[in-house]
């Protein structure tokens, strides 16, 4: 589509219609998708937000709370209450690193290793419910990549 043509197009839209905000639509599919989740977590006594704690220890731990808190892109103030819970609950311990200090290490306990075997069964169990092939899912994923990265540079020039 030439520039001429996006233009036209362009001025036939409302640009204050609900149903044609980026953000609503980005709004309404994680509510969604993360509803989705939540009857598979549950068993396992896991949030979404404390899933995604878990999937970065999973991927590699112990972490320390910086690097978890820059993976998972949460401010430390949010990602604190959620190793709390993940502690309360057994999965994990917090305590300081020994070659420093001042770095508090996140590890996982025999039980948050264990619930590992468990999460394995969530990711086709997502696919199944969302009735979408993994072509398409992860075309979905490399768009949204694709929208965070534009989102990013947008944030870096204002």
């Amino acid at each position: 589509m030439d520039d001429s043509t996006r233009e036209a197009t362009l001025e036939n839209i409302d640009p204050l219609a609900l149903e044609n905000q980026v953000c609503f639509a980005l709004a309404v599919a994680a509510r969604t998708v993360i509803s989705v989740y939540r009857p598979l977590l549950e068993p396992m006594n896991l949030t979404h937000p404390q899933y995604l704690v878990m999937l970065a220890l999973w991927g590699e731990a112990p972490l320390s709370v910086t690097e978890l808190s820059r993976r998972l892109e949460l401010d430390p103030g949010t990602l604190s209450p959620l190793l709390k819970r993940l502690e309360a609950a057994g999965y994990l311990t917090r305590g300081r690193s020994p070659g420093d200090e001042r770095t508090l290490a996140v590890r996982l306990t025999p039980a948050g290793v264990a619930l590992r075997d468990r999460a394995e069964r969530i990711p086709p169990a997502i696919v199944e419910r969302l009735d979408m092939g993994l072509d398409e899912l992860r075309d979905l994923h490399g768009a949204l990549t694709e929208v965070i990265a534009a989102a990013r540079r947008a944030q870096s020039r204002s």
